[in-house]
């Protein structure tokens, strides 16, 4: 048995609490165990980088040796149901509470309800992909994990550096959003709740305590019971619904359809760039995702779940935004909290209370599955050991990831205590598109390439189909952020539709999934990549330089640390399994051996 395995063994034996400390609980691997390991380790860095771009792993490796890992199993206990409320709860209010106003003042006007149709086609083409996903590899890692399993560690490592990003920056932003809609219900001015440190950027100088204490109270939930955060969660989305009922309702009463014209005040591309930054609305459902590990019948549960709650949430959306322009022009739209100044403009003080408290309620629920979502994406990411494997571990009483949600709550608190939430919502974006897309292309690379079925012939189809679509999406994107023409459209709209249609006629399929597919495939992931790459062209420079920043931050720590880790993690997982084979041949040799004795015997 390897290093490794007796420790995890030894963990599994012990039955491991959260936030324990055992030796080796961080850098168990090889190449740490002495500096000249580690500089043996280094020198060997770009055979290990090549063979982890090469390496593809298994579904059966994260369903099964990748959760072993974590010493603990979660605790199955969700259903559709919980998986419904948790979408809808992880959804609305992230978006509608939070940056409806800011678009629909300073980007789209009125068509802020088309921007939220644009958002809400390309996150329901990304639930599709996630939810053949979920139910063949039902694990905590979600997007990371079937990354892993089609293209490979290091894309998976860089996609998961943005996950745990996307989280992060989203759990700060509603969190800081939580101070602002709090501060109205107490009739005061959110700065009034802040520490304002003068002569400072006031991007990173209104320091938010609220935010931070609100945070750990959802986290200290998350991590007594995922049970219990769902019922929580259902309890108080139930009450949400009802005040969005009530936000419509009374909304409608007080509409001027006056205050719909202009309705594109900032033209066509003002309506594409406000869906890029819209996507922050539809962050969540992908945390459902994660919960696959935790259900009691993923085959079922999740299509019902994702699919379900997505196509209720782009619907309120719709309807909420449309219900805010009606009630107050877009020039007037307070981009802290919207909803209850435009019904003080019209009259309903009263009115703007119900709608703080929903939107409290809201944003709690979106807080605590972002918590919850971060954790089990930190928690298999761990597993991988790109993450040190401390992270990983399930706690033996809670059945909870105790390490991997103090670890998120942690930094997640630190950015929601100093940082804008205009500057996080952007580079969020950013993260989220990217993902999407990745998903998207693996489920194309699942369903049309398998080793060993796949000819050298139609792989080589597949990469060219891959690379039209993927090339013309580019350029649809690039000629729509620069250049107002359409010879750039007449150029590539041909060549993805020559990229789809070529792997729809001229590649056979590899696989098709044992039990829930996405329908029209290769045309609904194609246009999924599609959309999630022209909405990138309609994020402003500044948010890709600081997202240029964070992947090369990403990219060292893989140099030094992550590459290094995980390989040694691979090899001892692989020797382990060889050491399983010899075994079980052995046994069976010897229980021939005993059989030809005992026939030799009896002939005797």
């Amino acid at each position: 048995m390897t290093r490794m395995e007796m420790e995890e063994g030894g963990s599994r034996g012990a039955r491991r609490r959260g936030c324990t400390f055992q030796k080796n609980d961080f850098f168990p691997e090889e190449s740490f165990k002495s500096w000249g390991s580690y500089g043996i380790a280094l020198r060997e860095t770009p055979w290990k980088f090549k063979n982890r771009v090469m390496t593809r792993s298994k579904d059966e490796t994260e369903v099964v040796e990748m959760k072993g890992r974590s010493s603990n199993e979660m605790k199955k206990t969700l259903n559709s149901w919980d998986l419904i409320w948790f979408g809808i709860g992880a959804v609305i209010g992230s978006g509608i509470f939070v940056i409806t106003g800011l678009e629909a003042r300073d980007a789209a006007g009125p068509a802020v309800v088309l921007s939220y149709v644009v958002s809400g086609i390309s996150a329901l083409l990304s639930v599709f992909c996630y939810t053949e996903f979920a139910v063949e590899i039902p694990v905590a890692g979600g997007s990371f994990a079937y990354l892993r399993v089609e293209l490979g560690d290091f894309v998976a490592f860089i996609a998961a550096g943005n996950i745990l990003l996307e989280y992060v920056i989203g759990g700060a932003a509603i969190s800081r959003s939580w101070t602002s809609y709090f501060a109205t219900l107490c009739n005061h001015h959110p700065d009034e709740f802040r520490i304002i440190i003068p002569n400072v950027n006031p991007d990173y100088g209104h320091l938010d305590p609220i935010a931070v204490v609100v945070l750990i109270a959802i986290a200290t939930l998350a991590m007594v019971s995922t049970k219990a955060s769902s019922l929580f969660n259902n309890i108080a989305t139930i009450v949400h619904c009802l005040v969005i009922v009530f936000i419509i309702v009374a909304g409608l009463i007080n509409a001027n359809p006056q205050n719909l014209t202009p309705f594109t005040p900032f033209g066509v591309r003002g309506v594409f760039k406000a869906s890029a930054v819209l996507f922050f609305a539809f962050i969540g459902f992908d945390a459902v995702a994660t919960m696959a590990e935790e259900t009691k019948n993923p085959a079922r549960d999740i299509p019902i779940g994702l699919v379900g709650s997505m196509t209720i949430t782009t619907l309120v959306y719709c309807l909420l935004s449309l219900t805010l322009c009606l009630v107050q022009s877009y020039k007037d739209i307070d981009v802290d909290a919207p909803f209850s100044v435009a019904f003080h403009a019209v009259g309903w003080d009263w009115a703007k209370y119900i709608v703080a408290l929903g939107a409290l309620k809201g944003m709690t629920t979106v807080l605590l599955v972002t918590i919850v979502g971060e954790s089990r994406y930190l928690t298999h990411i761990s597993r991988t050991h790109m993450m040190p494997p401390w992270f990983g571990l399930v706690d033996d009483k809670t059945g909870t990831p105790v390490n991997a949600t103090i670890a998120m709550l942690t930094v997640t608190s630190v950015i929601a205590f100093f940082t804008n939430f205009r500057v996080l919502s952007s580079l969020l974006s950013i993260s989220t598109l990217l993902i999407f897309m990745l998903v998207a292309v693996a489920l194309l690379v699942r369903r049309y390439y398998s080793s060993g079925v796949t000819t050298k012939a139609n792989q080589v189809k597949l990469i060219v189909c891959l690379v039209l679509i993927f090339g013309s999406s580019c350029g649809v994107s690039a000629y729509w952020a620069n250049s107002d023409g359409i010879i750039g459209y007449v150029i590539c709209v041909p060549l993805w539709l020559l990229g789809t249609g070529g792997l729809w006629l001229g590649v056979p399929m590899a696989k098709t999934p044992k039990l829930w597919g996405v329908p029209l495939v290769p045309w609904l992931p194609a246009l999924s990549i599609f959309i999630n790459i022209f909405l990138l062209g309609s994020i402003d420079v500044a948010s890709y330089i600081r997202f240029g920043v964070w992947t090369a931050l990403l990219l060292v720590y893989y140099a030094f640390v992550g590459l290094h880790a995980s390989y040694d993690a691979a090899k001892e997982l692989k020797s382990a399994s060889s050491n399983t084979t010899t075994n079980q041949l052995d046994q069976d040799l010897n229980m021939l051996e005993q059989g030809v004795q005992s026939q030799n015997i009896s002939t005797t």
